[in-house]
């Protein structure tokens, strides 16, 4: 695949998300129909502990070197426990980002073992520089609703989107770059496998939320309610 012209078309997409506690990548996942606000798409525990204790959030955009800080009254976030996937929303036009999204991949349309997919982020070696990442689907997990990739997730990058392209489709995000699970079987750290969970939950972020004001309702009725249990076993986050 000619990795190139994908990670130029999909680089002005990318964000830094800054919290008290550290930083991950995050990506514009679509606008509002009337343009009220923005939402941009990470995984969730990199956004959860500013979440719970309402610390700010700043955004940076790379690509137009444009940035905005959110205090906790400045932004809307969902989340999705099971598959450690957020979205914030802040009003439109508070950063400098495309008008036209990248398409999500339709999750009835699942890749194949062997398909070669991209990612990006910001690792920690080198927080400030966006890094490309290949690799090929190793196996889907039905249960976390991931894909497995024989590739590297490094602290960072959480969240950062995970795409593929074909001639008919174009480019498309078919996820979001949660966790690495290193192999120690012989005590040392080897090369191990990335999780990346679907985009599932996205869809259903774009279908259901309409406007703020309905955002910020259905978000205070889900802090009510306890957070499920996640499934599967436990992995390193990559952030």
């Amino acid at each position: 695949m000619e990795w190139n012209p994908i990670v130029e078309k999909v680089t002005p997409y990318l964000v830094r998300i800054e919290t008290p506690r550290g930083h991950g990548t995050g990506f514009l996942c679509f606008h509002s129909d009337a343009k009220e606000f923005t939402a941009v798409a990470t995984a969730l525990h990199v956004v959860e502990h500013a979440d719970t204790w309402q610390e700010p959030i700043r955004i940076y955009n790379q690509a137009s070197k444009s940035s905005v800080f959110l205090r906790d009254s400045d932004r809307v976030i969902y989340t999705d426990w099971e598959r450690d996937s957020a979205v914030i929303l802040f009003s439109f036009g508070k950063l400098k980002l495309p008008e036209e999204v990248i398409p999500l991949r339709p999750t009835e349309n699942r890749l194949t073992v062997a398909a070669e997919v991209g990612w990006l982020g910001y690792p920690a070696p080198a927080s400030y520089t966006l890094c490309f990442f290949s690799g090929n689907i190793s196996a889907w997990q039905e249960f976390r609703h991931a894909y497995l990739i024989d590739g590297v997730a490094i602290n960072g990058v959480s969240g950062g989107p995970v795409v593929y392209s074909t001639a008919a489709d174009g480019v498309q995000i078919v996820g979001t770059i949660s966790a690495y699970m290193a192999n120690r079987a012989t005590g040392e750290s080897l090369p191990g496998l990335s999780v990346a969970q679907d985009v599932s939950s996205l869809h259903d972020h774009v279908r259901n939320i309409k406007t703020m004001d309905e955002a910020r309702r259905k978000r205070e009725l889900e802090k009510k309610e306890p957070p499920a249990e996640s499934a599967g076993s436990p992995t390193s986050r990559s952030t």
